[in-house]
């Protein structure tokens, strides 16, 4: 108990709450005296400690609810180790599954913690490798989602991850030289494997709650942010980002309406007025005919970005009667168009729900821009002429997959303009595995469009003055 006080502690002040060490102190007392069965008298207790202003008592709720509920969850299936797993299914007679687990005790020693909590079954260990892990690197720069990739593996690494496949293949060994034959050697090997990969689904949801919890009080705080974390956070940013659009539209067909009239035609206002001996002079204007930009948008919808691009996408959609042709290509690693799919689809909303759900790609896979780059020049490049705009909508995190950004060199020669939206702020660009510097040197603008005032500063460039 007394490590969790001392991390909610860390957690309110990472959140700007002031907490003093004598605090923690009489917060680990008052914790102990009415113990943790009672969680509400618990929770009271701290709060009565750690919290000296009301204006902090949702951040100490929000962190509270996180920390002794939402990282204990992550953990629980933990509590299914390898033995437990081959048991329950019956894959093995009882004399193998004795071997499994004398085989498993012998090397325990030789195994790295995080190997032996997952085999064994042990969340409390588990937990606490997290947790510790989670000490040692620094969430505070986590803006967004979607770094959050990038520190699950950086935190599964700090609590010993790298040693996961040499223990696992030497159980496989082990086991192996004791005679047990292929085939319930493979069901053991499949079992182990599926235990690590739960390890490391644990790993990277508790980064997401580490980067979550220490951005409690600006969730709190925040206004006209793109990232809610609520449905009704949710409903009210869309109907936000409508009406931001709807607005915008009428400001540039009004603005376009007044340029249409075109320059002053001299030789047909002098024919024009000959007859009227010069006075009153009718002005001829040379007419221009309105022509719209083609739009190509290549739009990750990977998990780490997916509702803040659906936000882009719906503000792009309600948009869309100031294009001439909007051609929409997402990508996770693979990359497929979903022109034909949004077509049809009258109402902005539903569209660019089904651009993110799209099932033309595999929305599991690791982002790689690169390979979804390369794709479209191979499949897609007489798409972009002079009259195109391409957009780009992602985070440019590319898993350290080569960048291909000669491809984005390629449209920029193609193309009017390539324009690059990107729902990380700029602090973030060039961090861990993003590549949007490299990405930026090819493109005409790269915005950070983290709220609606980033999002309409970018509304003049994708409709430019003509």
């Amino acid at each position: 108990m007394d490590a969790l006080v001392s991390e909610l502690a860390r957690l309110l002040r990472a959140n700007g709450v002031r907490v003093s060490p004598a605090e923690v102190a009489d917060a680990v007392a008052a914790g102990a005296l009415v113990g943790v069965e009672d969680r509400g008298s618990f929770k009271a207790a701290l709060r009565a400690t750690l919290v000296k202003r009301a204006a902090d008592v949702p951040v100490f709720e929000a962190l509270f609810d996180l920390l002794f509920s939402g990282m204990g969850r992550l953990v629980a299936g933990a509590e299914r180790g390898l033995l437990a797993e081959l048991e329950e299914q019956g894959l093995l007679e009882p004399d193998d599954l004795e071997m499994v687990a004398w085989t498993l005790g012998e090397l325990a020693s030789a195994m790295s913690p995080l190997a032996l909590a997952a085999l064994q079954g042990d969340p409390a260990l588990l937990a606490r490798l997290l947790r510790a892990a989670a000490q040692q690197l620094d969430f505070a720069a986590l803006a967004s989602a979607g770094a959050t990739g990038f520190q699950g593996r950086r935190l599964l690494a700090a609590a010993g991850g790298a040693a996961l496949p040499a223990d696992a293949a030497a159980l496989e060994q082990a086991l192996r030289a004791r005679g047990l034959d292929a085939a319930k050697l493979q069901l053991v090997s499949e079992r182990v494997a599926g235990v690590l990969r739960r390890v490391e689904d644990a790993a990277r949801r508790w980064a997401e709650l580490e980067a979550g919890a220490r951005s409690v009080r600006r969730a709190e705080q925040g206004r006209g942010g793109l990232a809610p974390i609520s449905r009704d956070e949710i409903a009210r940013t869309e109907r936000a980002v409508k009406r931001l659009a709807e607005r915008l539209k009428s400001r540039l067909v009004r603005r376009d309406r007044s340029r249409r009239r075109g320059v002053l035609a001299v030789r047909r206002t002098l024919r024009r007025n000959l007859g009227l001996g010069g006075f009153p002079a009718q002005v001829v204007f040379r007419r221009r005919r309105p022509q719209r930009p083609d739009v190509v948008v290549l739009c990750d919808v990977s998990e780490s970005v997916r509702h803040v691009t659906r936000l882009m996408l719906l503000f792009l959609y309600t948009m869309q009667s100031l294009f001439s042709r909007v051609r929409t290509f997402v990508f996770v690693a693979d990359l497929a168009e979903v022109t034909a799919q949004l077509r049809a689809e009258r109402e902005p909303a539903r569209a660019a729900d089904l651009a993110v759900a799209a099932r033309a790609v595999s929305l599991a896979a690791n982002s790689n821009y690169g390979r979804a780059l390369r794709t479209f020049h191979r499949d897609a490049l007489p798409a972009v002429t002079r009259r195109t705009t391409v957009l780009v909508i992602g985070d440019g995190r590319n898993n350290y997959n080569p960048p291909e950004a000669w491809v984005l060199e390629e449209l920029r020669r193609r193309a009017r303009r390539v324009l690059w939206m990107c729902p990380e702020p700029r602090h973030l660009w060039g961090t861990g595995d993003s590549e949007l510097p490299l990405y930026a040197a090819h493109c005409d603008r790269v915005a950070p469009v983290t709220t609606l005032a980033e999002l309409e500063g970018i509304a003049d460039a994708l409709v430019p003055a003509r």
